[in-house]
């Protein structure tokens, strides 16, 4: 697959969520938001070099600008995974230093990597010389009780040093002991402060922030200071949400389809997943908060939660559960 040309504009991003953010739910995606940069799901270096590479890869081209998002602590092994994601088309390349699951630190992934700020870096440098596209970082405020902000500030400027090329934070600091990684998105609190702090003392960087963000006004009022905000599960759980982001974020005056005309473009993708095997309501759990706030979504979600595993479930039911929705745009 030829590289995509276009470097990808973060504006607006959609966090990568493991078991969300997967191909399905993105080729969802941007049939609401033409330009939102949309994130895989966290994909380890050793599915990646030691499991089936071509699955984890994939992508449609509809997809752009689409980013990668790889776990691990290796330099050698992410150098060799960045030059798949980069061979397989994709527009950038990130480390994960901010998930806080148990499951994550054992490999030494995630958020107990802020407490190696060297190692770190010697990842980004190896991913910046395998490949030509752009190598980020995603990480927290603070881990623990290494939650100064000077050894944030220490933290950066050694990814900066190794050529990292732009910055995604989550406004909070994650505790590895103690918070399941649910807790850890909602006890510690926000700190966007922190976040535009670290833009100020290096103005030449770009930030992204991530945390608690559920309307684009917010989003509006963060990027006047900031070059980037990453919606999470508010995108994921009210898609909807992504409806103005062309206009008030990038400025992108076409029309936008109605919620039943996204539906509709969808269907074609549907239908080809169900011929290569992949059940119904794999699909559908991705678009279940489609008519949020909608007269009759709570008819459209029970009736594909109900029916959708069922055997031999067709495109056709969610043909049938929209038509419960009335009143929508």
């Amino acid at each position: 697959m030829p590289q995509h040309s276009l470097q990808p504009n973060r504006r607006l991003s959609i966090a990568p969520m493991m078991d969300y953010t997967d191909r399905l739910f993105r080729y969802f995606a941007r049939l609401i938001s033409r330009h939102t940069l949309l994130y895989t799901e966290m994909i380890t270096t050793g599915a990646l070099l030691h499991g089936d590479a071509e699955r984890f890869l994939e992508f449609d081209v509809s997809e752009h600008p689409v980013a990668i998002q790889l776990g691990g602590s290796n330099p050698a092994e992410l150098a060799e995974a960045a030059r798949l994601a980069e061979t397989a088309g994709y527009d950038e390349v990130n480390l994960n230093v901010g998930c806080p699951s148990d499951r994550v630190q054992n490999g030494m992934i995630g958020a107990c990597l802020m407490a190696h700020p060297e190692l770190v870096a010697d990842c980004v440098r190896a991913m910046k010389e395998a490949v030509s596209i752009p190598v980020t970082v995603k990480t927290r405020i603070g881990i623990d009780d290494n939650d100064s902000y000077a050894a944030l500030q220490g933290f950066v400027a050694a990814q900066i040093g190794a050529g990292c090329d732009h910055f995604i934070i989550h406004a909070r600091k994650a505790w590895l002991q103690g918070l399941s990684p649910k807790e850890n998105r909602e006890v510690p609190p926000l700190r966007y402060e922190i976040v535009q702090q670290l833009k100020q003392d290096f103005p030449e960087m770009g930030f992204t922030i991530n945390g608690g963000i559920q309307t684009l006004t917010l989003a509006e009022q963060l990027l006047q200071g900031l070059d980037g905000v990453m919606i999470g599960r508010e995108a994921y759980h009210n898609p909807w949400i992504l409806a103005e982001a062309d206009r008030r974020i990038y400025g992108d005056n076409q029309p936008q389809l109605s919620r039943h005309q996204v539906l509709e473009r969808f269907m074609p993708f549907v239908e080809q997943q169900l011929q290569r095997g992949i059940p119904l309501n794999r699909i559908t759990r991705h678009i279940l908060g489609l008519f949020h706030g909608c007269p009759g979504a709570r008819a459209w979600r029970r009736l594909l939660s109900e029916q959708a595993h069922q055997p031999g479930a067709g495109a056709a039911l969610i043909a049938e559960a929209a038509a419960l929705v009335h009143g929508s745009n």
